[in-house]
């Protein structure tokens, strides 16, 4: 699974946020500083969140950022759907037969839906607590993360 770099800094921000006292706002140049991301780029990706109900925002000077929900509450697969959109098994299989295309996109969408129910129930709070525990207390199985620009 290739995550991008937009998405890494977006994950990177809500765990930042779920580490932080419920309610207490986070200014985005606060999240940036100590996740050494670029505040402008940010910025945006933290008014995705906001619009997808991700993230909830507070003007002024004790401003910023903070779940809209409890950590416990959000998935990893909510972050990564509020910046990447739905994720799709997509095969491009114009050069297949007919019957060969079926079985590769059957086989995919199977794929694609254990990815999201997988990510589904790895919630903020379980990776904030033990690095690598999904919501019903298995350990994931730690791999290598891929990141694209």
């Amino acid at each position: 699974m290739k995550i991008s770099r937009t998405t890494g800094y977006a994950v990177q921000a809500t765990l930042q946020l779920a580490q932080a006292p419920a309610g207490q706002p986070i200014p985005c140049s606060k999240l940036a500083s100590n996740g050494g991301m670029p505040e402008r780029f940010l910025l945006q990706i933290l008014r995705n969140l906001v619009t997808h109900g991700v993230l909830r925002s507070t003007r002024g000077v004790d401003g910023g950022y903070c779940l809209d929900k409890p950590a416990a509450e959000t998935s990893l697969l909510e972050v990564i759907e509020a910046v990447e959109g739905p994720l799709t098994a997509n095969v491009p299989g114009d050069n297949l037969p007919p019957e060969m295309s079926s079985r590769l996109h059957e086989a995919l969408v199977k794929v694609n839906e254990q990815c999201r129910q997988h990510l589904a129930g790895v919630k903020l709070s379980a990776v904030i607590a033990n690095g690598n525990a999904t919501s019903n207390g298995r350990a994931a199985s730690p791999s290598p993360a891929t990141t694209s620009n």
